[in-house]
């Protein structure tokens, strides 16, 4: 049988990678703002990736990466995935 991941299993793996972010950010002393700017994205966006109400692209998680000047699995290992 197929392992086949639901909506909410979805909607839980965002909101685990965006507190995964907001993590690691705290822990650096960057303010959302500084982050936002570092990657380019619009700190709104930001603000819904970190709560968990965006699909973070590809392109965007390897940006926020830089900016937290971590790899990618750093931030997928936090959020458990």
């Amino acid at each position: 049988m197929e392992n086949v991941s639901t909506e909410a299993d979805d909607i839980q793996a965002l909101r685990a990678l965006g507190a995964a972010i907001r993590a690691i950010r705290k822990e650096r002393g960057v303010s959302q703002e500084e982050l936002s700017y570092l990657c380019k994205i619009d700190r709104s966006h930001m603000g819904r990736i970190e709560r968990g109400e965006r699909n973070v692209a590809f392109r965007n998680i390897m940006r926020i990466a830089r900016g937290l000047t971590c790899p990618p699995s750093e931030i997928f290992r936090r959020a458990g995935l």
